[in-house]
C-alpha cells in the first residue's frame, strides 16, 4: 500500500541525488586546470541526460529486472514497460514501482560521473559518450543487480551495502584507476605543477555533494523513519569527521591547513559511511569516516608516488572510501539498528566481515576486468584520446568552442 509521505521522501531524495552530480561537476571543475573547466563539468551535466535515457530504455531492466541466474536482471521492464504506480514488493511496499526506479536512477547517473576525473583533461568528447552507454551497460547494471536486485547473487548470501559502496564507489574507483593507466599520463604530468583552477569551486562542489548525500542515503531507507534519520545522522557525522582528519593529516603533512583537502576529507567520509549508514550508530559513523580521511589521504599521495595520472583522484577517494566502508560494515554493523541488516564482527559475527570481503574482491574484479576492455575497445574503434596540440591547448576550446573565467 502506497505511503503519501514515504513518497514524498523518496521523490525529494531522488532530486537531492540528481543534484550531486552538477555538485560532482563544480568540484571537479575546481581541481581541473582552467582550459578544462568548461569541458569537465560538460562531461558530468551530460551525463545525467545520457544515462537517464539508457536507465529508461534497458538500464533499469537490467539492473533490477527478474534475475538471470543472480548475475543480471531480464529485459522483462525494457522501455519500463510495467513499471507504474503500483508497489513492487521486492523493492519498496510503500512507494510507487516509478518513484524507486527513478531514485535508483539518479545512482546510476552519478556512477560513472565520478570516473570523469580520472581522464579529465585528455578525452574526447564523443567517444565518452560512448564509454557512458557501455560502462553503465555492462559494468554497472550488473553490480548493481548482485547487490540489490531481486535474485542477484551478494544479496543472496547477505552482503550488505546500504546505499552504494560496492555498487557506486569501488565500481567507479577501480574503473578509474584503470582508465587512467590504460589511457596514460596527461602531458607533462610530473614535468610541471598542474594547479587546480579554483579552490572555491571545490569548495561549492564539496558543499552540493554532502547537501545531495543526505538523499544519497537517507532517501536509501526507502521509507521515511527512524532508519532515515539514523542515515541521515551517520552520513553527517562521518564527512564531518573525515574533513577533520583529512585537513589534519595533510597540515601535519604540509605544513598547512588546506581548503580543499578538508573539501575531498568530506567527500572521503561521504563515500565510506555510504555502505553503512543503514547499519551503524553515530559512534561507529564518527569512527569510519575517521579513519576514511586517513585512508583516502594515503591512498591520494600513494597513487601520485606509483606515477598514474589518475587526475582527480578519483581512486584515491571513492576506490579506497568504498573499500573501506564495505569492510567497515563487516565490522560495525548493528542488527538493533537496521533488523533486515545483520551484526558485524564487534558484535559477535565473524561470517558478515567474510561476506562483505567477497563483495568488496568481486567487484574489484569485475568492474577492473571489463573497464580494461571497454577503453580499448573504445580507443580502438574511435580513438578516444584528443590530439596533443588540443590537449595542450585545452578541452574547453577543442572540444567544446567555448571557455571560462573562474
Amino acid at each position: 500500500m502506497i505511503d503519501t509521505g514515504d513518497t514524498a521522501w523518496i521523490l525529494v531524495s531522488a532530486a537531492l541525488v540528481m543534484l550531486m552530480t552538477p555538485g560532482l561537476g563544480f568540484f571537479y571543475a575546481g581541481l581541473s586546470r582552467r582550459k578544462n573547466v568548461v569541458a569537465v563539468l560538460m562531461q558530468c551535466f551530460i551525463a545525467v541526460a545520457t544515462i537517464s535515457v539508457i536507465w529508461a530504455l534497458w538500464g533499469y531492466s537490467l539492473a533490477f529486472g527478474p534475475s538471470r541466474g543472480g548475475f543480471i536482471g531480464g529485459l522483462e521492464w525494457l522501455g519500463l514497460a510495467g513499471v507504474g504506480g503500483e508497489p513492487h514488493p521486492g523493492y519498496a511496499a510503500t512507494i510507487p514501482h516509478s518513484a524507486y526506479m527513478l531514485f535508483q536512477a539518479m545512482f546510476a547517473i552519478i556512477t560513472p560521473a565520478l570516473i570523469v576525473g580520472a581522464f579529465a583533461e585528455r578525452v574526447r568528447f564523443g567517444p565518452f559518450l560512448l564509454f557512458l552507454v557501455l560502462w553503465s551497460t555492462v559494468v554497472y547494471a550488473p553490480i548493481a543487480h548482485w547487490v540489490w536486485g531481486v535474485g542477484g547473487w551478494l544479496r543472496g548470501l547477505g552482503a550488505l551495502d546500504f546505499a552504494g559502496g560496492t555498487v557506486v564507489h569501488i565500481s567507479s574507483g577501480v574503473s578509474a584507476l584503470v582508465a587512467a593507466m590504460v589511457i596514460g599520463r596527461r602531458i607533462g604530468y610530473g614535468s610541471f605543477a598542474m594547479e587546480p583552477s579554483s579552490p572555491t569551486l571545490v569548495i561549492l562542489g564539496a558543499a552540493l555533494l554532502w547537501f545531495g548525500w543526505f538523499g544519497f542515503n537517507g532517501g536509501s531507507a526507502l521509507a521515511s523513519g527512524g532508519l532515515a534519520s539514523n542515515a541521515f545522522m551517520a552520513t553527517h557525522l562521518a564527512a564531518s569527521a573525515a574533513a577533520l582528519t583529512w585537513m589534519a593529516a595533510g597540515w601535519i603533512h604540509k605544513g598547512k591547513p588546506s581548503s580543499i583537502g578538508a573539501a575531498s576529507g568530506a567527500v572521503a567520509g561521504l563515500v565510506a559511511i555510504t555502505p553503512a549508514s543503514g547499519f551503524v550508530g553515530p559512534q561507529s559513523a564518527l569512527v569510519i569516516g575517521g579513519v576514511a580521511g586517513i585512508l583516502c589521504y594515503v591512498g591520494v599521495n600513494l597513487r601520485a608516488m606509483l606515477g598514474v595520472d589518475d587526475s582527480l583522484d578519483v581512486w584515491g577517494v571513492h576506490g579506497v572510501g568504498g573499500t573501506w566502508g564495505s569492510v567497515a560494515t563487516g565490522i560495525f554493523a548493528d542488527a538493533s539498528i537496521n533488523p533486515a541488516g545483520a551484526n558485524g564482527l564487534l558484535l559477535g559475527n565473524p561470517p558478515l566481515l567474510g561476506v562483505q570481503l567477497i563483495g568488496v574482491a568481486a567487484t574489484w574484479a569485475y568492474a577492473g576486468a571489463v573497464t580494461f576492455i571497454i577503453v580499448k575497445l573504445v580507443d580502438k574503434l574511435v580513438g578516444l584520446r584528443v590530439k596533443p596540440m588540443e590537449e595542450m591547448i585545452g578541452l574547453d576550446i577543442t572540444q567544446h568552442g567555448e571557455y571560462t573565467v573562474v
